[in-house]
């Protein structure tokens, strides 16, 4: 009897030591498992507050997706100064730090980007028509690495605009980048929009921001009315365009509305920080494996703004109908 009692004691001992143990185990705090980081390199062609905005706007949808800086994601940040031996030393360097993914804002970036990598994901934004840049087989199914966002604009609904202010109008120039392949297609649907309207149009081209003043100069006395695409170029000197236009009393209608808000009159268009957010989740679903860029169809705001520039309407004497100021606050 006393043995049974003694070994009944043992192995109670032995059960209590056991669950003392797992217990301690149990309320060890166990170290958290640690965050993957990735490296993503941004590339932005220029600055100026469209490709400005979409920068932000791709790092605030980055976060708001997972991925937020310095915890599990760093950023290389990098501008070209739109100079394109910059963007291929930008191009090598985020090839040979071997970044996880790419973030290229504007045609030009996205471009040289492009060709320098077939494995790094690219995500483009600022972009009007990847096809017709030759960075995908086609937007709707690009088959390599490069997908993003399209900042393609409303022309049709932006010559109506221009129309409602100015219905008087028989010719208009337009002043955009005779190398941005964007800026050719852009002028290319304007073109056929005016002729259904039989309404004449005046080009005028440049290379540089050096020739703008005299690209402006040479519309002076032939047009109602300027149009500046989503152009680099022209959206990178917009002061340099308006002061001769302005003297001139020409109006200029706008690809987006941060060139109105830099002396242009009026636009529909897009909002670059949401196509940046847009391009930030985008590019958080590459990174999380989800997606693929050669799967990922290129997206497009649905979304568009109007924006009046209701000081330079004054400057140029020009009424702006109340509907057209109504969708404007409305936009706000």
């Amino acid at each position: 009897m006393m043995k049974k009692s003694l070994k009944g004691l043992a192995i109670g001992a032995s059960l209590v030591m056991a669950m003392g143990l797992l217990v301690g185990c149990g309320g060890e705090k166990k170290a958290a498992p640690e965050k993957k980081m990735v490296k993503v390199g941004i590339v932005q062609l220029v600055e100026h507050s469209a490709l400005d905005a979409a920068n932000k706007g791709f790092v605030d949808g980055m976060a708001a997706n997972g991925y937020k800086e310095n915890e599990n994601v760093t950023y290389d940040r990098q501008n070209a100064q739109a100079d394109q031996s910059n963007l291929q030393n930008i191009a090598q360097r985020f090839v040979s730090g071997k970044v996880n993914l790419i973030c290229a804002i504007a045609t030009p970036a996205a471009q040289t980007m492009a060709n320098a990598t077939k494995d790094i994901p690219i995500v483009g934004t600022a972009i009007t028509d990847y096809a017709e840049a030759k960075l995908v087989a086609s937007n709707k199914e690009p088959k390599g690495n490069v997908t993003g966002t399209t900042d393609m604009n409303p022309i049709k609904e932006q010559v109506d605009l221009m129309l409602k202010i100015m219905p008087q109008t028989k010719n208009v120039g337009v002043i955009y980048s005779s190398s941005e392949v964007n800026s050719q297609l852009q002028v290319k649907i304007l073109k056929e929009v005016l002729a259904a309207k039989s309404i004449n149009v005046v080009e005028a081209t440049v290379s540089n921001v050096n020739d703008i003043q005299q690209a402006a100069q040479s519309l002076v006395g032939k047009v109602d009315v300027v149009y500046a695409p989503t152009d680099n170029v022209i959206a990178s000197a917009m002061p340099t365009l308006v002061a001769i236009t302005d003297e001139a009393k020409i109006p200029v209608i706008c690809g987006e509305g941060g060139m109105v808000k830099a002396g242009g009159l009026a636009t529909v268009g897009i909002d670059y920080y949401k196509l940046g957010l847009q391009t930030g989740a985008m590019a958080a679903r590459i990174l999380s494996g989800k997606e693929k860029p050669a799967t990922m169809a290129i997206e497009s705001q649905k979304e568009m703004q109007t924006i009046v520039n209701e000081e330079a309407a004054k400057k140029l004497g020009i009424t702006i109908p109340a509907d057209v100021l109504k969708a404007a606050k409305a936009s706000k």
